[in-house]
């Protein structure tokens, strides 16, 4: 059978890409991704791995044109080429993965094989501490493809489980005041000292985090390339970092 790599480069540098990813790519005969406007500081992320594959074709689409890439993909790996898609973090967390295996059904020769990769979830955290300790949960604030209320619902229930909750796209040019309206919902029910963390252009130029309280994040400016971190009843700064107790003994 054809096969269509789904893969998850990491954070944004090569060095956090996995093993699996690299091999992957260099097994490929084409590599498909998606292109971007220029934004200072911001490298599009067919671009992170072209330097380090550059005997490949590279074939790219606009943002929000996910459904014409896949079938790209698909059309390339269907005329007996292994192709692979390229995606930032993981695939399977608001990547590429679900839709190539819903639009490989019309390619019966045609194997889609995932390659996990290092999320924002996770790269985030890493480099705020250690907030995800405990049972967390991961929203998007994009309501592009999930309306609003829904959102709003599932923040609501993890703030009353007391989850430590990680939000996805926390802001664009059209939609400022969402992380603001997020966190509302949130002081429902958490306190607003509550330990938060943002971390910012993970893994690229610029990458940096602030610590600060959900009564502060509320009024904080974030873009597209933050993660945001709510910590739970629990998280507390040690040592300038964001740490979630697991709950071991010591002294």
């Amino acid at each position: 059978m054809s096969k269509l790599y789904v893969v998850g480069i990491g954070p944004g540098k090569f060095e956090g890409m996995t093993h699996e990813a690299a091999r992957a790519l260099d097994e490929s005969d084409v590599i498909v991704g998606y292109t971007v406007y220029v934004i200072v500081g911001y490298t599009v992320y067919v671009d992170l791995v072209k330097a380090h594959f550059p005997n490949k074709t590279f074939l790219t689409t606009p943002m929000r044109r996910e459904v014409e890439r896949v079938e790209l993909a698909l059309q390339e790996a269907a005329q007996g080429k292994t192709v692979a898609m390229v995606c930032s973090g993981d695939p399977g967390v608001y990547g590429m993965s679900g839709l190539c295996e819903e639009l490989a059904a019309k390619y019966p020769g045609v194997e889609v094989v995932t390659v996990p990769g290092v999320s924002a979830v996770l790269s985030g955290a890493a480099i705020l501490g250690a907030p995800l300790m405990h049972d967390f949960a991961v929203i998007s604030l994009s309501d592009l493809m999930t309306p609003w209320a829904t959102i709003e619902r599932r923040l609501r229930a993890a703030a009353a489980a007391d989850f430590v909750i990680c939000l996805y796209n926390p802001s664009s040019h059209k939609r400022k005041d969402y992380l603001a309206r997020a966190c509302d919902v949130v002081l429902e029910s958490v306190s607003p000292d509550t330990v938060c963390g943002v971390a910012q252009n993970i893994g690229r130029a610029g990458e940096n985090t602030r610590i600060l309280t959900l009564r502060e994040l509320r009024e904080a400016e974030v873009d597209m390339f933050s993660t945001v971190f709510i910590g739970n009843s629990q998280t507390k700064v040690v040592g300038g970092k964001m740490v979630t107790p697991r709950g071991y003994d010591h002294d």
